[in-house]
């Protein structure tokens, strides 16, 4: 009697298998990555510079005299915000985590999902990267700024204000903005289904972003981070831009103690319910 050859002798099984093994040890390389400190700096850095050009790249293409995109609308803004988060965070998200944001940072320290001793260079590297890419979005557009009469329009092309200067208003909408932000993309990021599919999770933050700029950034821009108000709001005051204004530092603390708050609130609920 002749012998049977065993079902899995078929070599069409045997390669999906193997390339199946092969695809396995890949996934599993890349989860045992390490990064040094200064690279998780280099991608906060890169990553919330990217976040600056395209957001507020988004608002300098909307409200400077003479763009193509002027007057291109609000919808314009919340994607140029949205696409600005999520492309760092697919980028970086392995890397770093992405936080691109202080408020993110801190929540997370503060309710022991981040270590404190990379708190300070983290938001160095986050400032410094906030500068740089409010520093392109000057450069491209500066025939554009030179151009513009409209000192509110060139302000909100650096950094938030409230639309009824009410500043119990900006600080709520900042707060409940933030809160909404991180514990949103701390779930996606962090439930089974983002961390087995991690670039999904990434896409679907940026649209996180996307609707919030949309449902509940009309009062105040939004801000939700830091860093992409107040290094912008600095420069705002510092380069010599005609017909500028004032640069209302009056309020300035609104859009950096507001996020912040907000994000540890979504962070500690985050842990408490979903971790």
């Amino acid at each position: 009697m002749e012998a049977q050859a065993p079902r899995h002798a078929n070599p069409f099984v045997a390669s999906r298998k193997r390339g199946q093994h092969k695809k396995d040890k890949r996934q599993e390389r890349s989860r045992a990555v390490t990064y040094s400190l200064f690279v998780k700096l280099a991608a906060e850095f890169v990553g919330t510079a990217i976040l600056m050009v395209f957001g507020n790249g988004s608002v300098a293409n909307v409200e400077l005299k003479n763009t193509k995109g002027h007057h291109a609308g609000w919808l314009n803004i919340a994607m140029g915000y949205g696409f600005g988060v999520m492309f760092p965070v697919l980028m970086f998200g392995a890397v770093s985590g992405a936080h691109i944001n202080p408020a993110m940072t801190i929540a997370q320290a503060v309710n022991g999902m981040f270590p404190w001793n990379e708190v300070l260079p983290y938001i160095i590297a986050q400032l410094l990267g906030a500068i740089v890419g409010q520093l392109i979005v000057y450069v491209t557009y500066y025939p554009h700024y030179r151009d513009t009469e409209d000192a509110e329009a060139i302000l909100g092309t650096f950094c938030t204000t409230d639309a009824e200067n009410d500043r119990v208003n900006y600080f709520l909408n900042e707060f409940f903005g933030t809160f909404m932000l991180v514990i949103g993309a701390l779930c996606c990021l962090s439930m089974p289904w983002g961390q087995k599919d991690p670039a999904a999770a990434s896409i679907v933050v940026g649209f996180i972003v996307w609707g919030l700029v949309t449902s509940m950034g009309g009062p105040t821009g939004p801000g939700l981070n830091p860093a992409r108000d107040l290094m912008p709001r600095l420069l705002h005051q510092l380069l010599p831009i005609p017909h500028k204004g004032g640069s209302r530092w009056g309020e300035a603390w609104i859009p950096v103690v507001a996020p912040i708050l907000g994000a540890i609130l979504g962070a500690f609920l985050f842990k408490v319910l979903f971790a």
